[in-house]
């Protein structure tokens, strides 16, 4: 499967941009889309599920314009909403028939699609408990679960594991990368560790634009030399973060141990460590970006 989106925007009443001139292209694999909070990410997953139609531009899916063949596109497709929600009277195999037969199944097939995606997401043992008794990651499996009822080649995921803990964040991650063989998935999330650690490629959104599109390790490399290690007492602290972007803090004997983004603060002793993905989208984001949208603003101004 194929997505092409060209020149692809988004305005909503007032003349607020929430997608300005996207243009990407996905095949086969996990596709990581990651930006701030009111980038465009959820704007953008909504127009490929077919449920927004965008001001301008198009999304060809194997070449077919989705909003003129928006039932065929549908067919192909499963969506799992930033908020998702089920029955809560419902139990969990109950939920499942529903949305299988929404989708046109029954009989033998809906019994053995349900059967096969509550053993794919690992809700089978607990398939006839109500909804409402489900955990916070086991309802995100079920999204999952209604989200592949039919088969789709292409499945869309927004913000999958905001609120859960450790353990079903890794679990959850897992279990998208085992479905993405022979699928296309778009993960759209603002938690850079869903990304770093299931996707070949990926994209950033930044105020509705799109700023970066490739290999997580070639935005990693952008930050190699920009990324220390420091130790400072906390009077200093203050300084710092005024000048450098603080990604973690560790109370050290009495110290804190920080690792920075940027450039230096003179007067402190700072190490150079290795980059991973987190820093290197706090460096783009901060320099790439922020330069970007700084130069428009002079631009509107002028």
């Amino acid at each position: 499967m194929q997505i092409t989106i060209r020149n692809l925007n988004k305005v909503y009443s007032g003349d607020v941009y929430a997608l300005r001139d996207v243009s990407l292209d996905i095949s086969e694999g996990m596709f990581g889309l990651l930006g701030p909070n009111g980038a465009g990410k959820t704007t953008l997953m909504k127009i490929l599920a077919t449920l927004e139609q965008p001001t301008s531009g198009e999304v060809l899916v194997d070449g077919e314009n989705i909003s003129v063949r928006r039932r065929e596109v549908r067919s192909t497709l499963g969506y799992l909403p930033q908020f998702f929600g089920a029955y809560p009277q419902m139990t969990g195999s109950e939920f499942l028939r529903y949305i299988g037969r929404l989708c046109g199944f029954s009989g033998k097939a809906l019994k053995e699609s349900v059967e096969e995606n509550l053993i794919r997401v690992g809700l089978f043992e607990v398939r006839d408990r109500k909804v409402k008794t489900y955990s916070g990651g086991m309802l995100r499996r079920l999204g999952v679960a209604q989200a592949l009822v039919g088969n789709p080649k292409l499945l869309i995921i927004d913000e999958p594991t905001t609120g859960l803990d450790p353990e079903e964040r890794i679990r959850f991650r897992n279990l998208l990368s085992v479905l993405s063989r022979d699928k296309v998935i778009i993960l759209s999330t603002h938690i850079v560790g869903d990304i770093s650690s299931t996707c070949e490629n990926i994209a950033l959104l930044s105020h509705g634009r799109l700023v970066f599109r490739g290999h997580p390790e070639s935005l990693v490399d952008q930050a190699s030399g920009k990324v220390w290690q420091a130790a400072c007492d906390e009077e200093d602290f203050g300084m710092i973060s005024e000048q450098m972007n603080v990604i973690s803090t560790i109370p050290v004997e009495g110290r804190l141990l920080l690792r920075l983004v940027g450039e230096p603060v003179d007067g402190f002793e700072m190490q150079t460590v290795p980059p991973n993905l987190e820093d290197a989208y706090m460096h783009f984001m901060e320099n790439v970006v922020g330069e970007h949208v700084e130069e428009e603003a002079g631009v509107m101004e002028d």
